[in-house]
């Protein structure tokens, strides 16, 4: 990772941290598979944040100042999202290679929103020796509803989602991001910082959002979360529409070293409609 002072400077990717077998290095050289977008900001111990669907680390921006006083921050752009070019395939064991490839520290705390919490559990998973803590901000392990998982939308819901995305992704994308704030009590502020942020770069690709929609259909986490060892931290919103605050606690319940924070009057985006709040429950958790 170069040493970066200004965030729009791109970062190239790190050489891989050695060979492991469950993350398939063995087989593939992941740091030579996609230039993925790392910015890093700041000293200290390593920070990872992982954005969510359609999204890019930019949105990271309000919260980054208090983050970085402390640590070392490294906001990742999805493949496909933000500054990144997309790669084949894209689901979340390569997403976790390739991002694990990228991050040129033995051991980090990982920050994950929404799909990015899904990324963040694959990762923990797979290489418990290099996450050392999590945090999960408005994360599901399954978007979708299942047999014994009622917190979530229905799988038709959702692939009606990507038919509206496939015929219009840019207006599709602007009622996505007001979904994300729908009952929030910052609600119009949020969304109007949220659709600033989200063109500041370019509009992620098709093909990486229609693979990343296949991921949230497809992903059930829920047999892999007794596994985690991690610290964590689960983070929700209780008007949130998208993930529930049911869905949060129920992850909380079932991850062996978890706790759970409620931000009161927050949606979808915590850390961007109550980042006072969202600042007060987690910077006690990664300093600690």
């Amino acid at each position: 990772m170069h040493d970066i002072e200004d965030p729009a400077t791109l970062a190239s990717l790190a050489a891989p941290q050695g060979a492991d077998q469950s993350l398939g290095a063995a087989h593939r050289d992941w740091s030579r598979i996609a230039p993925l977008h790392v910015e890093a900001q700041g000293r200290g111990e390593p920070l990872v944040l992982l954005h969510g669907f359609a999204m890019h680390s930019g949105l990271f921006a309000p919260i980054l100042p208090a983050l970085a006083r402390r640590h070392r921050v490294h906001l990742v752009d999805l493949p496909g999202h933000g500054h990144s070019p997309p790669i084949e395939p894209f689901d979340l064991r390569s997403l976790a290679n390739i991002v694990d490839a990228a991050i040129d520290a033995p051991k980090v705390t990982v920050i994950g929103w929404s799909l990015g919490g899904q990324l963040a559990l694959q990762w923990a998973s797979m290489r418990p020796d290099r996450v050392a803590k999590l945090v999960l901000v408005a994360t599901t392990p399954s978007f979708v509803v299942r047999d014994d998982w009622p917190h979530a939308m229905t799988t038709e819901m959702l692939s009606r989602f990507g038919d509206e995305l496939r015929a219009s992704c840019r207006l599709t994308l602007s009622r996505f991001l007001a979904l994300q704030v729908h009952g929030s009590d910052e609600g119009r502020a949020t969304l109007v910082m949220l659709r600033q942020r989200l063109f500041e770069r370019r509009e992620p690709s098709p093909a990486a959002l229609d693979a990343a929609l296949n991921v949230l259909l497809r992903t059930d986490l829920r047999p892999v979360l007794s596994r985690i060892r991690a610290p964590t931290l689960v983070i929700g919103g209780d008007r949130d529409t998208l993930v529930p605050i049911a869905a949060t606690r129920a992850l909380a319940a079932v991850l062996p070293h978890a706790s759970h924070v409620t931000i009161g009057g927050a949606a979808h985006a915590p850390f961007l409609s109550h980042s006072k709040a969202f600042e007060d429950a987690l910077l006690p958790f990664v300093d600690g």
